[in-house]
């Protein structure tokens, strides 16, 4: 059952309370995504977003608006005792609907081979049945995906009949107008319709759910507790440590936070709101250019987040009650052009919010610092590389762990940029990945392929400065650089 629109509870009340650049304009919007079918809670949350833009609300964070968190519960000395029990009021749901456009890809990432044949699709079933098994309990498994990656996906996951089919496996993420920067109307480009849409980020996890009517079905049939990550992560497992902990906390929201490096300076990062004494995450588009440094500083903004989150389903549904169906995220601005291709095409406005920033809107959130092995996200191929190779083990239980004696650090890959694309890797591999259990740093400059057999220890780089490809034959290559 989907949310159906009632004009007289939206967020922000009547027309008759809009600011007036918004009075003059929502009418165009509201019209616009009616005739595409987009639900209540989808409008909503776009009707929230675009009154903070018109509004002319600042959507950014200031130094002076914030403090550091200095120090968190950890993993390690959680004392709660893993109860197996809460599995079944838990449903473990997985972010699916990226494309991976920026690997080449024209389907589902999640569907790309990982390990021994296996997709991260592959080893999250099987994560889910082994759980089952070993526990002897059901677990309820979901997907959100999006228009994109739906039809591949229910058709990937078929074979694993145990993890349910149509409205009981997946709902649909929805999409958002953009906005035209000129003059915030709808964006308008008859020449190709789809690119007046866009997606309203992650964030819309809660609206998709409220609309979609998974969110009452859920609790309806008992559950109380949501563990939510990206499908692309396969150290974010189901952990029942944690789940215990965020059981006995009675918290409405937790995040799993890592802590920075120098190598996530240029990432979000947790923090702590002045004002309310509450958490907020704090993304690069809300950093204004002053604060840049600070922002990047890993020794004061200790902690990143993960997209591994644990929610209180009844707290989320009391969150919407309370305001009037929609959740007031933080609202950040993206600039681009209506035709991503043409960059002379319309400018526009995209407005997107992130999902792990409503640790903002439930007060005595929480957050939890988790090992780096439960933050293992395949973003490149670099990231693609090194997880096929032997630097990573599958456990019988089919999760990726980094192998013991790398002592949780990840070989560095850098290839040369005419690999960006999966098919493009794939050439350089055509005898699979060499060993990387004992490599520190693998560079790669030109075409090369690899012989069945290479062995790569400690800093090594690769270069082929010729226009032909060039082939690495097979031996032990340790602290050195290749000429070929």
């Amino acid at each position: 059952m989907t949310a159906t629109r009632d004009r007289s509870r939206s967020p922000r009340g009547a027309a008759s309370e809009m600011n007036p650049k918004m009075k003059a304009v929502w009418p165009a919007y509201e019209e616009k995504m009616e005739k595409a079918g987009l639900n209540a809670a989808a409008i909503d949350a776009f009707k929230y977003n675009f009154s903070v833009l018109t509004s002319g609300q600042n959507t950014m964070i200031p130094e002076s608006a914030i403090a550091p968190v200095d120090s968190l519960p950890r993993y390690e000395t959680l004392e709660a005792q893993a109860d197996a029990a809460l599995l079944k009021k838990t449903v473990v749901l997985k972010l699916n609907g990226g494309l991976g456009t920026g690997m080449g890809l024209d389907k589902a990432k999640s569907l790309l081979p990982v390990t021994q044949g296996h997709s991260f699709l592959d080893l999250i079933a099987k994560q889910c049945t082994s759980m089952k098994e070993n526990f002897k309990t059901d677990l309820k498994f979901m997907l959100m995906n999006s228009f994109s990656t739906s039809d591949d996906t229910l058709k990937a996951l078929s074979k694993y009949s145990d993890l349910g089919t149509g409205s009981d496996l997946e709902f649909v993420q929805n999409k958002a107008p953009k906005v035209t920067e000129a003059d915030f109307t709808p964006a308008n480009w008859p020449a190709a319709p789809d690119n007046e849409w866009c997606p309203p980020g992650h964030g819309d996890l809660y609206p998709a759910m409220l609309g979609s009517g998974t969110l009452d079905k859920l609790l309806k049939d008992g559950f109380k507790y949501m563990f939510v990550s990206n499908s692309d992560n396969l150290g974010a497992t189901m952990d029942l440590k944690l789940l215990a902990h965020f059981a006995s906390t009675k918290a409405p929201f937790m995040m799993e936070v890592a802590e920075r490096t120098e190598a996530d300076k240029k990432g979000g990062h947790l923090a702590k709101d002045v004002k309310s004494g509450g958490l907020l995450l704090r993304e690069t588009a809300q950093c204004p250019d002053e604060d840049e440094k600070e922002f990047q500083n890993v020794g004061k903004y200790k902690f990143f987040n993960t997209n591994n989150l644990w929610v209180d389903l009844e707290a989320l549904k009391a969150q919407f009650d309370k305001n009037n169906g929609s959740l007031p995220l933080p609202v950040m601005k993206n600039g681009k052009t209506v035709d991503p291709r043409d960059k002379m095409s319309t400018k526009v406005i995209q407005l997107e919010t992130a999902m792990g920033a409503a640790i903002s809107c439930f007060e005595g959130a929480c957050a939890v610092v988790i090992p780096r092995s439960r933050f293992a996200p395949v973003k490149t191929t670099n990231d693609l590389f090194a997880l096929r190779s032997d630097a990573y083990t599958l456990t019988p239980d089919f999760r990726i762990e980094l192998a013991a004696s790398r002592n949780g650090v990840p070989p560095n890959i850098k290839l040369d940029g005419m690999y960006k694309f999966v098919d493009a890797m794939d050439t350089l591999i055509p005898n699979g990945v060499p060993s990387l259990i004992n490599c520190n740093k693998l560079e790669i400059k030109g075409q090369v392929a690899f012989a069945d057999g290479v062995v790569i220890k400690g800093d090594v780089t690769i270069k082929n400065a010729s226009s032909e490809k060039k082939t690495l034959p097979a031996g032990v290559y340790e602290n050195k650089t290749v000429d070929l």
